[in-house]
């Protein structure tokens, strides 16, 4: 979803109820952060310090 719409802002609900196809739940929040967690595991040469996906904070994560 996120490289699809590379730029693009997705809170975490967005990403919760277009991936799992689900109704949000507060409790989801930590399954979208963990998941996002391990894709930066993947994907970043420094996770600690991702360039790719990036947190927009108070907003979501996007793709650059």
């Amino acid at each position: 979803l996120l490289a699809s719409n590379r730029g693009k802002i997705f809170t975490i609900e967005n990403l919760y109820e277009s991936v799992w196809g689900e109704p949000f739940f507060y409790s989801a929040t930590n399954t979208v952060m963990v998941h996002i967690r391990k894709l930066r595991e993947k994907v970043e040469e420094d996770p600690q310090n991702p360039e790719l996906i990036k947190t927009v904070w108070g907003k979501g994560y996007r793709i650059d």
